[in-house]
C-alpha cells in the first residue's frame, strides 16, 4: 500500500514561513515517541521535554513502559516510549490525547491507537522501512496496520529513519531517537544549541565521540524535517518562567533526601523505585550520605532501622511487593518508636502485578498492613516539586514523633518530568543532631508525655541511657511487659502521637466554591488531572469543586464538615472499585476505591467513588465525563 502525505485538514494555520511550512499556533500540544524497547524513545522525549521547559514551556511527561522487561520487537503490547505535553503556562498532567506521534514501527503505533491515546486527526511520523521489508509477514502486518490506522483518520507521514541513520551509524536502533529529536527540534522551533547542551548532559558519562555522533544524528533529523515536512507547531513560551529546575519525581525524592540531611538510603532494586538510588548514587557521598544496596527488601528495612536507632537519619525505598516484605520491620519501628522514613513508589498489583504501570493501590496497605495496631504517618506528594518537599517534611516528622513516616509516590510521578521553581536551601530543612547528653537519673526511654504521647529519643552511647530495644510489648523503662495495663498505655501513647500531630494540620483547601452539588476528593498524582477536569466543568456552569489530600494518616481535619456542604462527595482514584450494577454487587458488598473506603469509615458520610486501573494516569477528559454522569440529578 502506498501511503500518501495527507493534508492538515481542520488545523488552523498562520501564514507560511520562509520555508513554506504551515505553523499551527496552539496553547497546548501533546507529543509521543513510541518504539520497541531499547530504541531510546524515552531518552529522546526526556531531552525534548527538558529543553522545552528551559525555554519557558509548561511541561509534563509520562513514560510509556511495557510490562515486560524486554518484550518481543514489533509487538502491539510492547510499545515503549514517552508522552510530552507542552503548554503556554504550567502543565499539571499528561492531558487527554496525543496530537503528534513519532513511531519507529507500525505495531507499537497500533498499540497506542487501540488504547485511544491518539487524538482524532493526529499527525504520525512513521518509520517506513517496514513497507518494503524482505519478510512477507512483516509487509503483511504493515498493510493491515495501514488499513486500520488510515481508517481512523490520522495523517500519516512516512519517514526513512532507518535509511538515513545508517549513513552515520552501523545500528540504526542506536540512532533513530536522536534523528527523531532533530525532527521535533525543527517542528517546535527548539533552540538547537540548547538541545545539544542537553544531549551532552544526558550522555555525560559517555566518550565525546558518542556525544558527537548524537549531534550528527540530531542535525540529520533537523535537515530532513526542514526539507520534507509542511507543518510546524508553535506553543508560546512564558515570558518569565523564573529560575527553574527540571527533573522527574524519583530524582526529586533523591534530592529532597539530600536537602533534608538524610545520611543513609537502604534499598533493594525494584521497579519503579530503583532510580531514586541511582540519582543518590551520583551525589550522596558528596554530602556525607551512603547508598546501601541490601541483599533483599527485608534487610534494607533492617539496615535503615538500625542506622536510625544509632542516631543517623535513614530511609528506605521500595514499591508494592517490597512494602509487603518490609511489613514486620515496619511494625518493629512502630513498637520500638524508632524514626524511619519509607518511600513507596506505587505500581500495579497485587503480587508482582504491573511493574511498570501506575496505581494508587498501596494506600490501605500502608495504613493497616502490619499486625496489631501500628499507627504511622502517611503523606502523598501530588507533583514533582512536592516529591522534593515531602522528603524534608517526612524526616522532620519521623524524628519529632519517633515513628514511621511513609511517603506514597507512584509510577506517574517517578518517571514524569516537570519544571518547578528552584528550591532555595534553608538550614531549617535539616534537624540538629540527636541529644547525646547524659540521661537524667530518673530518665526512662519511653517517658511518654500523657498529653502528646511523645518521649525523648535515647541514642546508644548516651551516659545512663542503656535500655532494651525489642519488638515485644514494653513499659516506660523498655522492660518487656505482658500485663494488660502496660499494653493499654503503650498503645494509647503511640496513637496519641498521631492525634497530636493532626492537631497541627489545617483543613484542606477547596478548589472552587465552598459548597455545591458535587465535591471531588483525590490524593497523590491525580491532582492535576482532577483540577483540570473540575475547571472544565465549572466553565460549563456545573456546581462542582475538588479538594486534594496530602496527609492520609492522620487525615487532615474538618473533612466531615466540608463534605456536608455538598450534595454528593466522590473520590477519583487509580484504584479498583466494583461498578454499582455489576453482577452480584449490592450496596453492602460493593468493593470501593481505597480512599472512598477510608473516608466513609472516618467521616460516616456516604462517599461514592470513580476509579480506573488502566495502568496509565487518569485523563482530565475522562474525569470530566464522570463528573457530569455523577452530578446529583444528572449533568446540566
Amino acid at each position: 500500500m502506498a501511503i500518501k502525505l495527507q493534508t492538515v485538514g481542520s488545523e488552523k494555520s498562520s501564514e507560511a514561513t520562509a520555508d513554506s511550512a504551515r505553523v499551527r499556533r496552539t496553547r497546548d500540544h501533546s507529543v509521543e515517541i513510541v518504539s520497541d524497547s531499547g530504541e531510546g524513545a524515552q531518552k529522546c522525549g526526556q531531552i525534548f521535554g527538558a529543553v522545552s521547559a528551559k525555554m519557558g514551556n509548561g511541561v509534563w511527561t509520562v513514560e510509556i513502559i511495557p510490562a515486560e522487561v524486554e518484550p518481543p520487537p514489533r509487538s502491539i503490547a510492547g510499545a515503549s516510549g514517552i508522552r510530552i505535553r507542552l503548554g503556554d503556562g504550567p502543565v499539571t498532567n499528561w492531558g487527554d490525547e496525543t496530537n503528534l506521534v513519532v513511531a519507529f514501527n507500525e505495531q507499537v503505533l497500533l498499540g497506542r491507537h487501540r488504547l485511544d491515546a491518539l487524538a482524532k486527526g493526529a499527525t504520525i511520523l512513521l518509520e517506513d522501512q517496514w513497507a518494503t521489508h524482505p519478510d512477507d509477514a512483516v509487509r503483511a502486518q504493515w498493510e493491515a496496520a495501514m488499513e486500520e490506522l488510515e481508517a481512523a483518520g490520522y495523517r500519516i507521514v512516512p519517514v526513512p529513519m532507518e535509511e538515513i541513520c545508517l549513513t552515520r551509524v552501523e545500528n540504526a536502533r542506536r540512532g533513530k531517537n536522536m534523528f527523531a529529536l532533530g525532527m521535533l527540534t525543527w517542528i517546535f522551533g527548539r533552540d538547537v544549541d540548547r538541545v545539544r547542551e542537553q544531549i551532552a548532559h544526558a550522555f555525560r558519562t559517555k566518550p565525546q565521540a558518542v556525544i558527537d555522533k548524537n549531534y550528527e544524528l540530531l542535525a540529520l533529523g533537523v535537515e530532513w524535517a526542514s526539507a520534507n515536512l509542511d507543518f510546524r507547531v508553535d506553543v508560546p513560551t512564558m515570558d518569565d518562567p523564573g529560575d527553574l529546575v527540571v527533573m522527574n519525581g524519583n530524582e526529586a525524592v533523591a534530592l529532597g533526601a539530600v536537602a533534608s540531611g538524610m545520611e543513609l538510603a537502604a534499598m533493594y532494586p525494584i521497579t519503579p523505585a530503583t532510580s531514586v538510588s541511582h540519582h543518590l548514587g551520583e551525589v550522596f557521598e558528596r554530602f556525607g550520605g551512603i547508598v546501601h544496596q541490601a541483599e533483599d527488601e527485608i534487610a534494607a528495612a533492617g539496615v535503615a532501622i538500625g542506622a536510625s536507632y544509632s542516631g543517623k537519619c535513614a530511609f528506605t525505598i521500595t514499591s508494592g511487593p517490597g512494602l509487603a516484605l518490609k511489613t514486620e520491620f515496619l511494625g518493629l519501628a512502630v513498637m520500638a518508636e524508632i524514626p524511619l522514613v519509607l518511600v513507596d513508589v506505587q505500581r500495579g498489583g497485587p503480587s508482582t502485578g504491573l511493574p511498570t504501570k501506575v496505581e494508587q493501590s498501596d494506600l490501605l496497605a500502608t495504613l493497616y498492613g502490619q499486625p496489631g495496631d501500628a499507627p504511622k504517618i502517611v503523606l502523598a506528594p501530588a507533583t514533582i516539586e512536592e516529591c522534593f518537599q515531602a522528603m524534608i517534611t517526612a524526616r522532620r516528622l519521623a524524628e519529632i514523633f519517633r515513628t514511621v513516616v511513609i511517603v506514597l509516590s507512584d509510577a506517574n510521578l517517578a518517571t514524569g518530568v516537570a519544571p518547578f521553581a528552584r528550591p532555595k536551601p534553608d538550614p531549617v530543612w535539616q534537624s540538629g543532631p540527636p541529644d547525646q547528653s547524659p540521661v537524667p537519673a530518673d530518665g526512662r526511654p519511653y517517658e511518654w508525655d500523657a498529653r502528646t504521647g511523645l518521649s525523648d529519643r535515647f541514642i546508644p552511647g548516651r551516659p545512663g541511657g542503656m535500655h532494651t530495644v525489642t519488638g515485644l510489648a514494653h513499659d516506660e523503662r523498655s522492660k518487656v511487659a505482658y500485663d494488660s495495663a502496660s499494653n493499654q498505655r503503650a498503645s494509647a501513647m503511640r496513637s496519641r502521637k498521631l492525634a497530636a500531630f493532626q492537631s497541627t494540620l489545617r483543613p484542606p483547601k477547596i478548589n472552587g466554591a465552598d459548597s455545591g452539588d458535587l465535591l471531588i476528593v483525590g490524593w497523590g498524582s491525580t491532582r492535576g488531572a482532577i483540577e483540570e477536569a473540575v475547571e472544565r466543568c465549572r466553565g460549563e456552569g456545573l456546581a462542582v469543586s475538588s479538594l486534594h489530600l496530602t496527609f492520609l494518616s492522620p487525615l487532615e481535619p474538618g473533612l466531615t464538615e466540608i463534605f456536608r456542604r455538598f450534595r454528593k462527595v466522590m473520590t477519583v482514584e487509580i484504584n479498583y472499585s466494583d461498578a454499582p450494577d455489576a453482577p452480584f454487587t449490592t450496596a453492602e458488598n460493593r468493593r470501593r476505591g481505597q480512599l472512598s473506603w477510608l473516608l466513609r469509615a472516618t467521616t460516616l458520610v456516604d462517599v461514592d467513588c470513580w476509579t480506573r486501573v488502566l495502568g496509565e494516569p487518569l485523563r482530565p477528559g475522562a474525569i470530566a465525563r464522570a463528573i457530569r454522569e455523577h452530578l446529583p440529578g444528572g449533568s446540566a
